[in-house]
């Protein structure tokens, strides 16, 4: 007796919903990702050789524009009622502040995140008197921890060449 295999039917799958799909995912996800988070106000940093990496939370954010206005920014988590529901949301607060209540301002954000990181970020055009100031602002207020951020000399001469 003759045994008869089995015919095998071939099986084919289209890729191309699959493959439309996963493009129109990775178009969404680039246009709606943040990279780096707006600042309050640009400022054109000083030059020098520092390589210290930032971390990416916890920071709260001192910004001394040219024209020697500052700006206290930091990151809060807060509730917010949507369709029904209470959605925790992470929301970037930005306080405008001058040199004498600038650690006020600073301790305030501090209330809300105790472990953040206090970073300097001064324009090069900024006076030293208010800089001074808010040193002195600082150590008053027992606030002797901080970074001052400034651009890397190594990479623009990199960059420029």
């Amino acid at each position: 007796m003759a045994i008869k295999k089995k015919r095998r039917v071939g099986v084919v799958i289209d890729m191309t919903p699959m493959v439309d799909i996963t493009i129109l995912l990775l178009i969404f996800y680039m246009s709606t990702t943040s990279f780096k988070p707006p600042e309050a106000k640009a400022v054109t940093l000083p030059k020098s050789h520092s390589q210290i990496e930032l971390p990416d939370k916890d920071i709260i954010n001192i910004t001394v524009s040219k024209y020697d206005s500052i700006y206290v920014d930091f990151l809060v988590k807060e509730e917010v009622a949507m369709e029904g529901k209470n959605i925790m949301t992470t929301v970037r607060k930005v306080i405008e502040a001058d040199e004498y209540n600038v650690a006020v301002r600073i301790n305030q954000a501090r209330a809300m995140n105790i472990r953040a990181l206090i970073v300097i970020k001064a324009d090069k055009d900024a006076s030293y008197g208010v800089m001074d100031k808010i040193m002195k602002s600082m150590r008053e207020s027992a606030l002797t921890r901080f970074l001052i951020i400034t651009d890397n000399e190594a990479e623009e001469a990199l960059t420029s060449k």
